[in-house]
């Protein structure tokens, strides 16, 4: 799926930012979770390019997004994908986002209000629950800015392989720097209130899967109740690898949902 004619860099927020672009009508950006890149979504890009110009951006410090502070936040991360948006022109995208990239389009949903047309929630958080703090550890992020490398390498060979050569565009070992620096994000409490969702002004689909070992269930749907109009899909027999594992429902429900707020 992917080839050079389809790589883009943009200046978006002090970063260059890669980006890869397929299909063509309304634009719909897919925002990528933690530790991967756009490409995460290559196998999902042929059912959404047949009716979307859909947009993979390698978010900040990721693939061969630079990150020339070392700095990560949400907030800063919506920042990035605002002034991405200005930068290529786009008139009201649709986001969808998946883990942090459901936490990215939660961002914007609040503090950017009109720049989208809809955006889907994806896998993402808002208290500091017990069952994402031990999802943490069991992944051997123990703490702020702690992380079990030698652990991590043992326990998980395939994924850290594959951060790796994701991330080799910035060095073999530049995954172990990565994973670092952006434990600090993960490990900060995000401290939203029910104002903040009353922010939310567009059409918004939260969706998890019900075994997804980071999320509760019951806080994707306390997020749902707070956001005016939202929807809420929670996927049977899914857990957080849920756009690989279940592409095909993935699809299906996001499509349904995108698709009834195209123009």
């Amino acid at each position: 799926m992917t080839s050079p004619q389809n790589g883009h860099y943009v200046k978006a927020n002090g970063l260059s930012m890669y980006y890869e672009e397929y299909g063509s009508g309304e634009p719909l950006i897919f925002l990528h979770g933690g530790m991967g890149i756009g490409s995460n979504f290559e196998h999902l890009i042929p059912a959404f390019s047949e009716q979307f110009t859909v947009i993979t951006p390698d978010s900040r410090g990721h693939g061969k997004t630079d990150n020339p502070g070392g700095e990560f936040s949400y907030r800063l991360m919506a920042d990035d994908v605002a002034a991405f948006v200005n930068a290529l022109g786009l008139n009201q995208p649709s986001v969808c986002g998946w883990s942090d990239g459901g936490q990215i389009a939660l961002e914007l949903g609040i503090r950017y209000p009109d720049l989208t047309k809809c955006m889907v929630v994806g896998a993402a958080w808002f208290r500091f629950s017990e069952t994402y703090q031990n999802a943490l550890r069991t992944m051997a992020v123990e703490s702020s800015g702690v992380v079990n490398i030698e652990k991590i390498t043992q326990a998980l060979p395939q994924m850290v392989g594959d951060w790796r050569s994701i991330h080799s565009f910035q060095g073999s070992d530049y995954w172990e720097t990565l994973l670092t620096h952006i434990s600090n994000m993960w490990w900060t409490p995000l401290g939203y209130t029910p104002d903040d969702f009353q922010k939310i002004k567009v059409p918004t689909l939260i969706l998890v899967g019900d075994r997804d070992q980071l999320i509760p269930v019951e806080e994707a749907v306390e997020m749902y109740r707070l956001i005016r109009g939202a929807e809420l899909a929670i996927v049977l027999n899914s857990d957080h690898s849920l756009p690989r594992t279940r592409a095909d429902l993935f699809t299906t429900i996001i499509l349904d949902f995108l698709l009834r707020h195209k123009t």
